[in-house]
């Protein structure tokens, strides 16, 4: 469709169909219905401001039956409107390409979550098929695994788990296709034309916040992982990195180690190894890679049926299919003296109809986070509840001051106390809420509410020994707050389950911000989210995105010489 004009913000009640968006548009435009040959749907959202006033906003992008005269009287007509505007060119370009032979030693990518798949994707694509490592296994052998653990059927698998293995963290998860801070537009539709050619529903490229579900996550990251192939890439599983081989002088890359003993040369290293990687960068601080901690959050999980969020969410409207299982985004800024630290309580990767599942890497711990299909069918909503952790919060577990490891080790203790509230058997530590916020712990006899969805299950007590006093403290502050914002948030029976303490790498690897090297040991090139550069499904393939194009531009000539108009 040759559409070259971009209008915004068309609000539609929820019953409506093809010819109420269609007059819509003419209405809006003062156009006959003739001068509209079509229009394709780029944005799709829901506006519910008003719970009796639901409405279904589009963004399109038009094809006009109109000659140049009147097209620019109609664009002079709406000069001062932002909602109509030519069509934005969000078209990704080539950095740099090459259609022949390459020589040299292929770049290698740590890591087959999001960015590594992205990196090594474009990789491949611009003609440097790389050489991808996987410590895990294959996502339908890591899913048995997974599983198999959930389900009480099999031990945990300390390198195939909800952490590691093909496809990332982000396997096991709501699938949300969306960030929190601005990206270009050009990388986002890269990586969903991408996702949609690997096999993921095409809804993703027109809905506000998209998601894919696990199950389709599993059919999406073998698809990529084809492409790579199909490319001249390689992907191995079972290969953990332990060693860097740096030159003594300059300390450039000049190879990795596996755990297996094998050296592989490399100049160029994408390092997307995701945030529990904790045994790398232990290996990466020892090295002397350039590191510093950086905050993070922690907190535990929150259970209720999901009809009670879609009737505090949709009012009437509720059970519509337009709206599907609803979500919900809280914040809280905590009250504080002058000598307390800023402390915040959020909502964090909120799971509608969804399932809180096991996502420890480490034995004798406990670890929480939140998954759902695509479909979000289960009964209960699920989100967790976590509370900022500054780097002054980790001194008293550092083993020097300025220790960078200093968060992974506040973050170990925490779940360990969970591992042992929960009874040694991972099981995890849970309260109902109307008990949390009294301060007393909870029994099989206190309430009768929402079943838990954790596996391998649950042991009902008290959550205080779970989390340090102020993450406690700040989320009984903020639940109240929550309930005023979203009435029933706080209803009887709803569960909290210990802890989560993933949220984010409580670290960053430093690296250039023009070359993306890292910043004292030139080749590598960190990454993602376990670089600290990324946080979530979407910015951790952007970023591996980038990366690729920063070691193209060492290995090829440009193809726009200093032109960077997808970042």
């Amino acid at each position: 469709m040759a559409a070259d004009l971009r209008l915004s913000e068309l609000k539609l009640p929820l019953d409506h169909g093809d010819a109420d968006l269609r007059r819509l548009i003419c209405r809006r435009l003062a156009l006959s219905a003739d001068a509209l040959r079509g229009y394709r749907i780029v944005r799709r959202s829901v506006d519910a401001r008003r719970r009796e006033a639901i409405s279904v906003v589009y963004c399109v992008d038009l094809d006009l039956a109109l000659a140049p005269s009147a097209r620019r009287r109609l664009l002079r007509r709406f000069a001062a409107d932002p909602h109509l505007r030519p069509t934005p060119d969000d078209r990704y370009r080539w950095v740099a390409r090459s259609d022949g032979p390459q020589f040299g030693n292929r770049p290698v990518v740590v890591g087959a979550g999001p960015c590594g798949y992205f990196a090594a994707l474009l990789l491949a694509q611009m003609g440097l098929p790389p050489l991808l490592l996987e410590r895990g296994r294959p996502v339908k052998q890591r899913t048995q695994d997974t599983f198999g653990f959930w389900r009480g059927q099999r031990p945990l698998d300390p390198e195939s788990n909800a952490q590691f293995g093909e496809g990332g963290a982000g396997t096991f998860s709501d699938g949300k296709l969306y960030s929190q801070v601005s990206e270009s537009p050009a990388l986002i539709r890269k990586v969903l034309e991408e996702l949609v050619a690997a096999g993921a529903n095409p809804e993703i490229l027109t809905l506000h916040r998209p998601h894919i579900g696990t199950f389709k996550l599993a059919t999406v990251v073998r698809g990529l992982r084809q492409r790579i192939e199909e490319l001249g890439g390689e992907v191995r599983f079972g290969a953990r990195l332990v060693g860097l081989d740096l030159d003594p002088t300059s300390r450039t890359l000049r190879g990795l180690t596996l755990d297996d003993g094998s050296h592989i040369v490399a100049e160029h290293l994408v390092l997307a190894i995701g945030h529990s990687a904790r045994d790398t960068f232990a290996m990466l601080h020892d090295q002397g890679v350039a590191m510093e901690s950086k905050p993070f959050a922690i907190g535990v999980r929150i259970e209720h049926p999901q009809g009670l969020i879609d009737r505090c969410r949709w009012g009437s409207s509720a059970g519509h299919p337009l709206l599907g299982a609803a979500e919900y985004k809280l914040v809280h800024h905590s009250k504080r003296t002058p000598s307390q630290a800023a402390r915040s309580a959020w909502s964090f990767c909120m799971c509608p109809g969804g399932l809180v599942v096991a996502a420890t890497s480490e034995q004798e711990g406990v670890v929480t986070n939140g998954m759902s299909q695509h479909s979000r069918n289960e009964r209960n909503a699920n989100s967790a509840l976590v509370v900022n952790v500054e780097r002054e919060d980790v001194l008293p577990w550092e083993s020097f001051p300025g220790d960078p490891l200093a968060g992974v080790a506040f973050q170990r203790h925490w779940e360990r106390q969970a591992f042992i509230a929960g009874g040694g058997d991972y099981r995890a530590p849970a309260q109902w809420l109307e008990d949390f916020l009294a301060c007393k712990p909870s029994d099989d006899a206190t309430v009768i509410g929402v079943p838990a969805s954790y596996q391998p299950g649950i042991r009902l007590g008290s959550l205080d020994g779970c989390l340090p006093t102020w993450v406690l403290a700040t989320l009984r502050e903020a639940l109240p707050a929550f309930e005023r914002t979203l009435p029933g948030f706080c209803s009887s029976g709803s569960l909290l389950t210990g802890v989560e303490t993933r949220t984010s790498s409580p670290l960053r690897l430093l690296r250039d911000p023009v070359s993306l090297q890292s910043c004292n040991t030139p080749g590598l090139y960190p990454a993602g989210e376990g670089g600290g550069h990324a946080g979530g499904i979407l910015s951790a393939a952007i970023d591996g995105i980038r990366v690729a194009e920063a070691i193209a531009i060492t290995r090829l000539r440009p193809q726009h010489p200093g032109d960077r108009k997808n970042t």
